[in-house]
């Protein structure tokens, strides 16, 4: 009965967390909310594992988790930057060539 409530309580928290995803006001919020989602993704995971008596879930939420973080970092990586990379020294207009 408890494992019901919880996997209940995560759903509602990620229908939150998609409401606020898709209504924004800005893409910090946006990604915020997808981060947010990822956390309660890992949390249904792990209950699910619980519940299924599959404590191997752990693993793939554990996984999950890291692929979520990453992820994260790279859309703020992109948003603040506008690329991934790192650019070449001949691209910067602020320094000169030896």
């Amino acid at each position: 009965m408890m494992y019901v409530v919880a996997l209940v309580a995560i759903m509602l928290t990620m229908g939150l967390a998609l409401v606020r995803a898709t209504l924004g006001p800005t893409v910090f919020d946006r990604i915020l909310a997808l981060n947010m989602f990822g956390t309660k993704t890992v949390l249904l995971i792990a209950v699910l594992g619980f519940f299924t008596g599959r404590p191997d879930f752990l693993d793939l939420a554990l996984v999950y988790a890291l692929i979520n973080f990453i992820g994260v970092i790279a859309v703020l990586r992109l948003s603040e930057h506008g690329h991934f990379g790192e650019i070449r020294r001949a691209e910067r207009p602020d320094e000169r060539d030896p």
